[in-house]
């Protein structure tokens, strides 16, 4: 068997903003001294005098994104994610959420797999932020394919949008000639019914797998990838609940904020079911190997088969 590709999404990122640039001379793209890190160097080699580094001062590169947005050409402001959804939370409130400004924020390691850059680089809070920001879209592609097409679609969409990408390397699991890509819409890796395991980012790759060990234990397990938190797919989760009646989230994000709370205020709504959120625990990382700082957090494949099993019995 063929080896698995392997490729980190952002480096999915600066290559679609490279393609992008190619076809649309109105985008352009901020960074924050992180050119290298969130491969927006890609871009900036190819269009020089469409790249410009704002230094290590995020708050003001979204405000000259605001601007930039404001003159009509279509600004992508690139950073860590702790850095975007943190640092300047406020300027991106105020200066781009407020006025609806058509700004794309790329903020690359997100979550726990940052590994040895340890805790103050880990962002796992991004998505609670992001969210409660009013008209801001919230992305997490899972892998190569989803990440280039989510970018595509930001630049297409009129408005704010929050993508987020990996350091780590991960699978690429679709075809790209076969895959389509939506704001809002969810997407169906595998069906099942007695329950519905729902992931975005990189944990959409380890549903996947959980769901085929769990087939070959007897269990028919429904994997749905959300790729948008923000706007979310209200139609597949409610399918999902309706026919499974019992619900997994998994996200490398807090369980507080983020993909597993928006179902859960969804279903408790619209449709009251069992959820269980798997997730960072309400506590900070710490300096180690991705691999090892996803296991021990619970966010493998391992961990959602556990915890199906358990929910099923």
């Amino acid at each position: 068997m063929a080896d698995i590709k392997k490729i980190a999404t952002r480096d999915s990122y600066g290559r679609a903003l490279k393609e992008l640039a190619a076809q649309h001379k109105d985008l352009i793209v901020f960074d924050a001294d992180l050119a290298g890190a969130t491969k927006t160097n890609v871009f900036q080699k190819e269009y020089p005098d469409r790249h410009f580094d704002c230094g290590i001062a995020e708050g003001n590169m979204m405000a000259a994104a605001a601007g930039a947005a404001a003159m009509g050409l279509v600004p992508f402001a690139s950073t860590f994610a702790m850095f975007a959804a943190g640092r300047a939370f406020e300027q991106i409130r105020n200066s781009i959420g407020y006025p609806h400004l058509n700004v794309k924020i790329g903020a690359t390691h997100g979550g726990i797999s940052v590994g040895e850059d340890g805790a103050s680089h880990q962002c796992c809070e991004d998505f609670a932020l992001m969210r409660s920001i009013p008209g801001m879209v919230v992305l997490c592609p899972s892998d190569d394919v989803e990440a280039r097409a989510a970018v595509k679609a930001a630049y297409e969409h009129q408005g704010p949008v929050y993508l987020r990408f990996g350091r780590l390397a991960v699978p690429v699991f679709h075809d790209e000639d076969t895959f389509t890509f939506q704001i809002g819409k969810g997407e169906m890796i595998q069906d099942g019914t007695d329950v519905a395991i729902l992931s975005t980012g990189l944990m959409v790759n380890e549903a996947a797998e959980a769901g085929r060990i769990l087939k070959e234990s007897g269990i028919s397990a429904r994997v749905i990838n959300l790729c948008t938190i923000k706007p979310l797919d209200e139609e597949i989760v409610l399918a999902a609940a309706r026919d499974c009646g019992k619900i997994i989230t998994c996200e490398e994000h807090s369980v507080i904020g983020g993909l597993g709370e928006a179902v859960c205020a969804l279903l408790s709504e619209k449709h009251p079911t069992p959820v269980k959120r798997i997730g960072v625990n309400d506590e900070f990382g710490h300096s180690g190997p991705a691999a090892a700082l996803l296991k021990e957090a619970g966010l493998s494949a391992e961990h959602i088969v556990e915890v199906a099993k358990e929910f099923c019995n």
